[in-house]
């Protein structure tokens, strides 16, 4: 967690690990005050060192590149634990229905 120097909480992300082994960098999210003051960065970043081996994400398509300044790579279906096969097959049948045309990268670090 991230606090201002007063002590309030102003953002947040979990390490979240899945039945199949694979952990994920989850629910970032910086108080709209705080936005574009590098909170985030240091979020991620401090995710990552404290974390030791891969390490995945998913996030909407046009946040990939946000995520490849910190050492995410996106990857093929094959490439994914099962969790995340899952996931993205579901977000996939998803936006089918809704006739979306955004779609969700499953990104690994390390």
């Amino acid at each position: 967690m991230a606090e201002a120097p007063g002590g309030e909480p102003i953002g947040c992300v979990q390490l979240k690990p899945h039945r199949d082994g694979s952990v994920e960098l989850a629910s970032l999210v910086v108080a709209e005050a705080w936005r574009g003051r590098g909170v985030a960065r240091v979020l991620i970043e401090s995710a990552i060192a404290d974390h030791d081996g891969p390490l995945y994400l998913m996030c909407r398509s046009e946040l990939g590149p946000l995520y490849e300044k910190f050492g995410f790579r996106t990857l093929a279906a094959d490439e994914m634990p099962r969790y995340f096969r899952l996931m993205n097959w579901l977000v996939s049948i998803y936006n089918l229905f809704r006739g979306r045309e955004q779609y969700v990268l499953i990104m690994r670090h390390g």
